[in-house]
């Protein structure tokens, strides 16, 4: 028996070695991946601005013989399209980062960042913001201007988290179990307010309400950016770093305790960082569903489980494919656009029923 683990050892190193080569690879891929989406989304829309052309004068420094033609160019592409693409990649990437951070903390495949509330919470302070901001909330919007919507969001957003931590936090030991229950109870409460806001609302505020909760990024600016993305930079950041803990995690708690993991610190650190990304990316993106389930499961299939390589990937890919759905979405019903959300969930639903009928029986929910 010696000789025979002693003889298998090479060839499970070997497998082990291929498989993060091939992680590698993909990586590498990813980045190709996500340049080529980069470059999509700066050339779509229902305008005629040419990308190549400002990218162009502005590295060439040549001057343009249509002055005014380049003025709009310009304009279109630095203050609309770009704000829109650094806005997208960091919100895809976030919710993917943040759907393997989830699914790699409870061991379940279909761990989704919305589970903890989150999003209920941001979608509930941000409605809160376009319903009342004509009566008693009116100072708020007064005081922080385009702002007041995001910034309601996302401390809607922590405050769930906050409340979360508390419930499921006893003698200094937090119960992910019982968080994910807390989770779904705060969610269907902060549903039932955000319903009875809706019941409030007049046509027009319907009308944003409904646009906004299908997810748009249609409201990229600067400013916006300059807000909630060092938030989400931060949380992506230090996402790699849980990697140790949860690669040891998927063998339990207990053993990942032995193996010298501080588990309770990995819990709050991973919960404190998805809700601070996936708050801030609802607070100016609103609902965008299925990112965070798909992508690390497609990764998953193809580069396995570990987190080293599986996190980075993640957000190559969430990047990627939220840009290529924003482009879908800009020029599909061009001069309209189609919320982004319908576009992620027309093509994450089937893909998600195909992940619950393939683990059927696999997966204890």
């Amino acid at each position: 028996m010696a000789e025979q683990s002693i003889a298998g050892a090479p060839r499970v190193m070997a497998a082990e070695g291929d498989r993060s080569a091939r992680a590698r690879a993909v990586i590498a891929l990813l980045c190709l991946a996500l340049t080529l989406s980069v470059f999509l989304s700066l050339t779509s829309g229902a305008s005629d601005a040419s990308a190549v052309r400002v990218i162009r004068d502005w590295f060439t420094g040549a001057v343009p013989a249509d002055a005014a033609l380049a003025a709009r160019d310009q304009l279109i592409v630095y203050d609309i399209r770009m704000p829109r693409v650094l806005l997208g990649a960091l919100i895809g990437a976030a919710l993917a980062v943040c759907g393997a951070v989830m699914q790699g903390l409870f061991r379940n495949p279909l761990a989704d960042p919305g589970l903890i509330g989150v999003s209920a919470g941001s979608s509930l302070g941000a409605v809160a913001i376009i319903v009342l901001d004509a009566t008693w909330l009116a100072p708020v919007t007064l005081a922080f201007g385009t702002l007041a919507l995001p910034l309601a969001a996302f401390f809607g957003g922590l405050a769930v988290t906050l409340l979360l931590y508390a419930i499921a936090t006893r003698q200094g030991r937090t119960s992910v179990a019982t968080m994910l229950l807390a989770g779904i109870a705060i969610s269907a409460l902060a549903m039932a307010l955000t319903g009875v806001l809706i019941f409030m609302a007049d046509d027009r505020q319907l009308r944003d309400l409904t646009f906004w909760q299908l997810g748009s990024l249609a409201g990229a600016t600067w400013p916006k950016i300059g807000t909630v993305g060092p938030v989400i930079i931060l949380a992506i950041a230090a996402m790699p770093f849980l990697s140790r803990g949860l690669n040891a995690l998927a063998l339990g708690e207990a053993t990942a305790g032995h193996l010298g993991i501080p588990v309770q610190r990995l819990k709050y650190t991973a919960i404190v960082g998805v809700s601070a990304a996936v708050g801030a990316s609802v607070a100016v993106s609103g609902g965008i569903g299925f990112i965070g389930i798909v992508v690390p499961h497609v990764l998953r299939l193809a580069i396995g489980p570990d987190n080293r390589y599986l996190l980075p990937a993640s957000a190559l890919l969430g990047a990627s494919l939220l840009l290529i759905a924003d482009a879908v979405a800009r020029t599909i019903v061009a001069p309209a656009e189609l919320p982004i959300g319908i576009v992620t969930a027309v093509a994450g639903a089937p893909f998600f029923l195909w992940i619950l009928l393939r683990k059927r029986g696999v997966i204890d929910l």
